[in-house]
């Protein structure tokens, strides 16, 4: 799973799953589309104008720790 934030489109998506495949965009409101994949699943959520609708602040910076021990 991936969170990528566009700021100049203030557009958040998420990617639920990384496998390659062929994907339908289903929009489900004004704001909300989905990518469906193999199954009818969902791949992949796209918010368009996140900032108003997501408190960014809490979810962004997403940090990941790849140091190896």
């Amino acid at each position: 799973m991936y969170i990528y934030y566009n700021d100049r489109g203030d557009i958040l998506y998420l990617r639920l799953d990384d496998r390659p495949q062929d994907v339908i965009n289903t929009r489900v409101s004004e704001d909300i589309v989905l990518d469906i994949g193999a199954d009818d699943k969902i791949v992949a959520i796209e918010i368009i104008n996140a900032s108003k609708k997501i408190k960014l602040d809490n979810l962004l910076p997403v940090k990941y720790d790849l140091s190896l021990k």
